[in-house]
């Protein structure tokens, strides 16, 4: 199947965009994913699971057996119930959980309710993140950087420290980084000096909990589809986004999905501390 490519005729969107309001629907494996039980009987939380990457790994997680609770804000709603409908498709249990996982009491709260439904947690996949597009770095607010931090990696660390204490050997971290942690892009700054500081704190975190027999890994994304992208960058980055990969187009939300779910099953067992690079061909060191 031929996918997107640019130039995009792209409405812009406020923050932080909606699926429903993209003209180029992303593709988050409605159609196209198929499981075979890789994570049967598994119970996972993912945060921004309701558009983009998250509902793509949400979806997948699903089909391969897994039961799912997805976090996101509150004025994303419609985006959840969306996914939460392809969840009970498959079969398996969703719950939606909205709010600010900057806070670190909306943090603990959430997975206590995880833990509540399903009893333990298996999967913990940090994956909501904050960006905005700035050309000098005299434009930052101080807010903005602030709140960048707070939700890119602040949260993981208040999720990862509420979760381990209901994770067993054999538990799965995964973080979302991005191949700005290794070229970043100078109109993101914070966004990406956070996603440098994601990939590491994912590497001393698999060294931290080995011994518990926890594993922590990070996928790295190149340029992907999602409502992140019209709502929060400049009409002429949109129009040509992913066009400068050398597969000439931005990646779609299923195409990460099949590496959540590797890292998330116990195939991977010997696989801890490492980040995954899914750039459209682009090297990420």
């Amino acid at each position: 199947m031929r996918k997107p490519k640019p130039p995009f005729d792209e409405p812009h969107q406020p923050m932080p965009g909606m699926t429903g309001a993209m003209r180029t629907t992303p593709d988050h494996g409605e159609e196209s994913y198929r499981g075979s039980g890789r994570l049967e009987g598994k119970k996972a939380i993912i945060t921004g699971g309701d558009s983009g990457i998250g509902r793509a790994v949400a979806i997948a997680f699903a089909r391969e057996g897994a039961d799912v609770l997805i976090s996101y804000l509150a004025e994303e709603e419609e985006d959840a119930q969306e996914c939460r409908r392809w969840i009970e498709e498959a079969g398996r249990k969703a719950l939606l959980f909205p709010g600010d996982i900057g806070d670190p009491a909306h943090c603990r709260a959430l997975v206590a309710k995880a833990v509540e439904e399903f009893g333990r947690i298996d999967v913990l996949v940090n994956n909501a993140a904050h960006q905005a597009t700035f050309e000098e770095v005299d434009e930052i607010p101080d807010e903005e950087w602030d709140m960048t931090f707070r939700i890119n990696i602040h949260a993981m660390f208040y999720l990862t420290k509420a979760a381990v204490k209901h994770m067993e050997n054999g538990g799965s971290i995964i973080n979302t980084t991005s191949i700005n942690a290794d070229m970043p892009r100078p109109q993101l700054l914070a966004y990406a000096t956070t996603k440098g500081a994601i990939q590491n704190y994912t590497g001393g975190l698999a060294q931290l909990l080995a011994e518990k027999g926890i594993r922590a890994n990070c996928v790295a994304p190149g340029p992907i589809w999602t409502p992140l992208i019209p709502s929060t960058m400049p009409d002429e980055k949109v129009r040509e986004f992913g066009g400068d990969t050398p597969l000439g187009r931005p990646g779609q939300p299923a195409e990460l999905a099949p590496v959540y779910v590797m890292l998330a099953s116990d195939e991977a067992s010997y696989v801890s501390g490492s980040t995954v690079a899914v750039t459209g061909g682009k090297p990420f060191i």
